[in-house]
């Protein structure tokens, strides 16, 4: 059964920076686009950025030139560099293969942006 667990989040002020991981269980990753997508309170969940296997990137508009999204292949490990974060940034977090396949969520890791 694969597991996507996500980490990383936290309380952080405008401005600053945070790094998410996702590990996935399974063979999830091999040759798989995976993406990073956020859920704001009361809004549909969003995609953010995706990656594909041999490495390129795709971002939303509203992230473009702040977040980087990368993957380590070997740690079955996706991560999400957040810098420049902005309040309506704040959301949960979440990692899954894209497009999405049925693949079950994770918790997902909380971003809090507040001053």
């Amino acid at each position: 059964q694969v597991q996507l667990v996500e980490s990383g989040g936290g309380l952080v002020q405008p401005g600053g920076s945070l790094r998410l991981s996702c590990t996935a269980s399974g063979s999830i990753f091999s040759g798989n686009r995976m993406a990073w997508f956020r859920q704001a309170p009361g809004k549909q969940r969003d995609l953010v950025a995706t990656i594909t296997s041999g490495g390129i990137t795709n971002y939303a508009d509203s992230v473009k030139g702040r977040f980087t999204i990368s993957r380590d292949n070997a740690k079955n490990t996706v991560y999400l560099q957040m810098n420049s974060l902005k309040l309506e940034d704040t959301a949960t977090y979440y990692c899954n293969v894209y497009p999405l396949t049925g693949t079950s969520w994770g918790q997902g890791t909380q971003v809090t942006v507040s001053s």
